[in-house]
């Protein structure tokens, strides 16, 4: 049996966290918590989204994709999915780092849900002050 070399990437998203395998030797085929990813993101949006790297580079027909994906909402998840995908096709071949950088693929959304603070509702709303 032929062993076939997988390249791993890790994407992050608010709370939600995507382990990838990318075989570079495949049909195309990306599947999602063993679904195929159009089962998964049912958006189209979230969809292109989380292949995008793949089609930046032009190898949505040449590279097969397991992921699994958990944490956080849909929306999250799709971004992790896509820092995922550009961090594993970057190990696959250094020379993709360039148009992925240039396409913004590689640069982890640090926005974050703040936390809340003691002494007050949520993180930034305030009680309501009563004069009398």
């Amino acid at each position: 049996m032929a062993k076939t070399e997988e390249f791993l990437g890790t994407g992050r998203r608010k709370t939600a966290v995507a382990r990838v395998r990318l075989s570079a030797n495949g049909t195309g085929k990306v599947t999602v918590n063993g679904r195929d990813v159009e089962n998964y993101f049912t958006v189209e949006n979230q969809r292109s989204l989380a292949v995008e790297p793949l089609e930046t580079v032009e190898m949505n027909e040449k590279a097969d994709v397991r992921v699994k994906v958990a944490g956080g909402g849909i929306a999250g998840q799709a971004g992790a999915v896509r820092l995922g995908i550009a961090r594993a096709l970057e190990k696959h071949n250094g020379e993709l780092r360039q148009p992925l950088k240039d396409a913004g693929h590689l640069s982890r959304d640090p926005r974050k849900k703040e936390r809340k603070k003691p002494g007050q509702p949520g993180a930034r709303k305030r009680f309501q002050y009563s004069k009398r």
